[in-house]
């Protein structure tokens, strides 16, 4: 017996499966992208290359250091990787990437302890990739200003600082320029992102600021024991080369990871990196070939961190070209600013206002000149960044210094410091023989 068709049951199936393909449709498009497997093994593998910029700036600055500070001097740069690590995960990426308040701070209470991150996207990436990498950045820009006290600063002293000058320097900045706001809404975003300034991976965020910053430190510190009168040597040059050869090869992740993909425009910011880290290095030995007839190893490690400082802001929007002209004259600008540190009278100990904050700030600035066609770029607006960035980092690093003054001490007494930071702070040396130069 055939049972009867009932054409209005058969009308409500369809109307019902049609229901069901357009809700599954609107689901899609209401979900995060797609997660792009490409961009995202790109950028774990740069986050990688950023975290190896840490033991490389250690081994730079640690051997240029006193036989007696090369542990110490060597901590201040592993201790930011603890500190600004767990601030990161409690609140610092919050603060950074939070629904901007005003364009200077940012909150999310979805992200205090990162609750709100796991399954989540940043673009067609997850965003515990761009978590982590961002991380990165906020570990090493402290830690460069650590060049600044070198070899004469409490390890307790040096700690709260890192905290201090994270919280109320490097997060609040941060923001200001790379926050850009929810997708689709405009003037939402960091007041200096919103003005249109342009810093690709730090040449504000990072370097012109820590470069400030290490100066007014420098500044407020005062020098070393008997310097400038007596001279001070590095004690392993080797490792001061290699560690140079590590951020180097970590400033690919630097910068071209800073694109957030694994395209045409991370390949021209990695290949101008590498351009400008040429031409410095090598204008740098022509430098030294003209003034002492010969060329150092140390020479060539400046140059090439003048190199990769000056087109860290620039990389994106500039060609081959534009990259060589940047990499020679931050060679020029950082030589003259570090012959004429000691004639100023301050002791920048390892030099970061002289290469990071000279050099960075000479990118910043004209990449406006040399920015390929088509790239829309203000000299306005870049030196209001400029301006921003020197007032925030100068007058906050005041600020900090005499909070951790008067509370748990910052400038070693004459007796550990002629003693050295390894054995009266930590109890070792880096060393099996003694020389305490």
């Amino acid at each position: 017996m055939k049972s009867k068709r009932n054409p209005f049951g058969w009308a409500m199936l369809g109307l019902l499966a049609l229901a069901g393909v357009v809700g599954a449709q609107d689901a899609a498009a209401a979900g995060p992208p797609p997660i792009d497997t490409g961009n995202t093994a790109w950028m774990l593998i740069a986050t990688g290359l950023v975290l190896l910029m840490l033991p490389g700036l250690a081994m730079f600055y640690g051997g240029l250091a006193r036989t007696k500070n090369v542990v110490g001097t060597m901590m201040h740069t592993f201790v930011c990787m603890a500190i600004v690590g767990v601030l990161w995960v409690i609140f610092g990426y919050g603060m950074f990437w939070g629904d901007s308040i005003g364009g200077f701070i940012g909150w999310n209470p979805d992200f205090l302890f990162l609750k709100g991150v796991d399954g989540t996207n940043e673009g067609d990436i997850p965003q515990f990739a761009f978590v982590a990498f961002q991380c990165m950045f906020a570990i090493i820009t402290p830690a460069l200003i650590s060049g600044a006290c070198a070899e004469r600063v409490y390890f307790r002293g040096w700690c709260l600082f890192v905290v201090l000058w994270t919280v109320l320097v490097y997060i609040p900045l941060a923001h200001w320029i790379w926050n850009g706001g929810k997708p689709d809404v405009e003037g939402d975003g960091g007041w200096l992102f919103e003005m249109g300034v342009h810093d690709l991976a730090g040449g504000l965020v990072i370097h012109v600021s820590a470069g400030i910053s290490a100066l007014v430190l420098a500044v407020l510190l005062g020098k070393r024991i008997g310097h400038p009168q007596n001279t001070v040597f590095p004690n392993n040059l080797v490792m001061t080369l290699i560690g140079a050869g590590l951020l180097w090869m970590g400033w690919f992740g630097f910068n071209a990871g800073s694109t957030l993909g694994a395209g045409h425009g991370a390949a021209r910011v990695l290949a101008n990196t590498l351009f400008s880290a040429c031409s410095g290095a090598l204008v740098w030995l022509i430098i030294e070939g003209i003034m002492f007839k010969k060329a150092s190893g140390l020479g060539f490690a400046s140059g090439v961190l003048a190199g990769l400082v000056v087109i860290t802001p620039a990389a994106a929007v500039v060609g081959p070209f534009g990259a060589l002209c940047l990499g020679a004259l931050s060679s020029v600008a950082c030589y003259i600013a570090l012959q004429a540190k000691d004639k100023l009278g301050y002791d920048d100990s390892l030099d970061c206002f002289g290469i990071h904050g000279v050099g960075s700030g000479l990118g910043v600035i004209l990449l406006v000149f040399f920015a390929l066609p088509g790239e829309e770029v203000s000299l306005k607006a870049q030196l209001v960044g400029m301006g921003a960035t020197i007032v925030l980092a100068g007058v906050m690093t005041v600020i900090i210094y005499y909070i951790v003054t008067f509370t748990v001490g910052f400038r070693l007494p004459a007796d550990k410091e002629k003693a050295g930071m390894d054995s009266t702070l930590h109890g070792e040396q880096g060393y099996g023989f003694l020389n305490l130069n």
